[in-house]
């Protein structure tokens, strides 16, 4: 990664601030989980646009265009590339039984798999994980801090977004980003093969959701949750004080 992207980044991110500085950041009925929310949904609304304009027609004509074979095969690709992150992360949670499931769907989909565009260890048994170092973090009892909409990247947090740069930094395709074109284009690929896969989901959104912003924010709150806690999240305090009465 080269000083000049940092530099780019950095800038909208500070645009991002200065757009949502005509608002009160912290509300006296602010949500404690969310009290930056004027912000937030400042942010939110411009990823809204930059979503609706630019990358849902993109990933509309993606799925047009690329027959669904090829499609997998390049979801394939990439998610086989996640591996070194995913094994370690596990590591760094101690899952070592874990850990080396990454290592082996790495070493057999990078081999067999043809660099990974078919998904052989999936077919042997070796479980695919998602695990990245905001998880870890969690896992090692780091609060999630305060939610935060981040330019582009969408929902976060304190702590996953600080988790999200440190894997953004060590992964493959992403250290490659600003050195020349061909980083450039994998990143491009990848975020338009991701996007595609989301058409759908984003349909159930649309139709759930009377406040997007308050539907993509508690999602995202109890999809993170779940992950940390490896699917078996703590009960809210509100669920003790329902069995209470």
């Amino acid at each position: 990664m080269t000083m000049k992207f940092v530099t780019r980044l950095g800038a909208l991110l500070f645009t991002a601030v200065s757009l949502g500085g005509c608002a009160s950041w912290v509300g006296m009925d602010a949500d404690p989980e969310d009290p930056f929310e004027p912000f937030n949904r400042t942010v939110f609304d411009i990823n809204q646009y930059l979503d609706t304009y630019v990358a849902t027609p993109v990933a509309r004509g993606y799925q047009k265009v690329v027959p669904e074979g090829i499609d997998r095969s390049v979801t394939n690709f990439f998610s086989n590339l996640d591996e070194p992150t995913n094994m370690v992360n596990n590591l760094l949670q101690l899952k070592v039984k874990a850990a080396f499931s990454d290592l082996g769907r790495f070493a057999v989909n990078t081999t067999l798999g043809f660099f990974g565009i078919m998904d052989v260890a999936s077919t042997w048994g070796l479980e695919k994980h998602h695990e990245d170092f905001g998880q870890t973090l969690g896992k090692w009892g780091v609060p999630a801090g305060p939610y935060l909409v981040l330019p582009i990247i969408g929902p976060s947090g304190v702590r996953d977004g600080g988790g999200f740069a440190v894997d953004w930094l060590t992964h493959f395709i992403n250290r490659r980003v600003g050195d020349n074109v061909y980083g450039w284009s994998m990143w491009g690929l990848r975020y338009v093969d991701k996007r595609s896969d989301l058409l759908r989901a984003q349909k159930a959104a649309r139709s759930a959701a009377l406040d997007k912003y308050l539907f993509y924010r508690d999602a995202y709150r109890q999809h993170r949750k779940y992950l940390v806690y490896d699917g078996n999240p703590p009960p809210e305090e509100d669920d003790f004080d329902e069995d209470d009465e």
